[in-house]
């Protein structure tokens, strides 16, 4: 089997890859719907495939991998890994998790992510109002996270937050940060302290934080909130787009606290996840297959965090369906450090009518059934996703 062509087209704003093989399988990865720009950069890996046989995945990956960076440059390269092992799935007949070494668990545990209702304030009211509504959502997550401080408006929205400057970001991602003012902090602690009154111990509740704290601020925080056994402070120092770890400061926080740590979403490659495992930085990694560099990327590095007593909840917020499916395959195969998956959802709702192979409901009780369908187990609909197709890329499916 030998690739013949590498094809993309945004689909609503998601980027969609199709590697396209002479024995009449295609196979197909998905870029978070945020990063519509970024189908230049798959097509520039175009020559680099041609004439490679997909289902040796590492070799293929060889020559494309040092293309790749810390998110959003990563995504290309990731889009097509993922696309390669779907190739590879259904030449061999079989579902992505048998290739990556057999499920080790039959169903896999998400968390809300893309499944969100929109805050009418930034009060502690507010914020309790707001978890009564994920509570009771029909997928009955059993784990919920919430956006506060610097990944939320609240540094806009509450006066007198932080000692900084708040300037119009021209990216999202674009770092604002700075030590908080006393009543910044206790009004942190008091929307964290409503959310728990709410979920009570009958659902988790992780908190997305920054980036953008200080230290001392990150310290007092996480100190704070260890009586509420919140499950996790996200991205306080760095993540989302920050294209540098700074595991040595992140492990002054973790060292500090009983309160879990974690980051990762934004970082390229095992190499990058490096420092933090190995010098304990944080306890809990969250990288996105979408932007680590694909499936048997975070696999690999799922399992060395594991080696390091360090557990792991993916990223995943924006990668759509097709990036659902490949999150199912991997997370089955992960090892007992796995606590769950962020759940992302097809944007726009007719992303639903454009594929085939999903369960219905997709989430029961929080969980949900890792299939067995050939490849990722989820396809496009050619003669219904052409619909959607733009005028450039109408030759998608041909």
């Amino acid at each position: 089997m030998r690739i013949t062509d590498l094809k993309c087209a945004v689909i609503g704003d998601n980027p969609v890859v199709r590697i396209v093989t002479d024995e009449g399988i295609s196979g197909y990865g998905q870029i978070e719907q945020y990063k519509p720009y970024m189908k230049w950069h798959v097509l520039h890996l175009k020559d680099a495939l041609i004439g490679q046989d997909p289902t040796n995945v590492e070799r293929v990956m060889l020559r494309i991998r040092q293309r790749g960076g810390y998110k959003p440059w990563g995504s290309a390269v990731s889009a097509i890994e993922m696309a390669l092992w779907d190739v590879a799935g259904k030449a061999a007949g079989l579902p992505v998790y048998k290739l990556l070494g057999g499920k080790v668990r039959d169903r896999v545990r998400v968390y809300n992510g893309a499944v969100r209702f929109p805050m009418n304030g930034y009060t502690p009211e507010d914020y309790a109002e707001n978890m009564a509504k994920m509570k009771a959502s029909p997928e009955g997550f059993t784990i919920i996270k919430q956006g506060i401080g610097f990944h939320s408006p609240m540094r806009t929205e509450v006066p007198n937050f932080f000692y900084g400057e708040v300037e119009a970001a021209p990216y999202h991602g674009a770092l604002v940060r700075g030590l908080l003012t006393e009543q910044g902090l206790k009004h942190v602690i008091a929307c964290v302290e409503a959310m728990k009154d709410v979920l009570g111990d009958e659902v988790g509740l992780a908190l997305d934080c920054g980036p953008g704290w200080t230290v001392p601020d990150a310290i007092r925080l996480a100190k704070a909130l260890e009586p509420l056994n919140i499950m996790w402070l996200e991205d306080l120092i760095t993540g989302d787009y920050t294209p540098y770890v700074h595991a040595d400061v992140y492990r002054e926080v973790t060292a500090s606290t009983s309160t879990p740590i974690h980051t990762g979403e934004q970082i390229y490659l095992r190499h990058n996840f490096k420092d933090l495992i190995e010098r304990h930085a944080v306890n809990i990694i969250g990288p996105d297959p979408c932007d680590i560099g694909g499936i048997a990327e975070l696999k690999w590095v799922a399992e060395y965090a594991d080696l390091h007593g360090i557990l792991i909840a993916p990223h995943g917020t924006g990668n759509g369906l097709l990036g659902l499916a490949a999150l199912v395959q991997v997370c089955a195969t992960l090892p007992a450090n796995f606590i769950a998956f962020e759940y992302p959802v097809g944007k726009p709702e007719w992303w639903y009518d454009i594929v085939e192979g999903l369960p219905n409901p997709i989430v029961k009780d929080g969980f949900i059934e890792v299939w067995d369908r050939p490849g990722m187990g989820v396809d496009l609909i050619p003669e219904k996703a052409s619909a959607y197709l733009k005028e450039e890329d109408k030759d998608f499916f041909d």
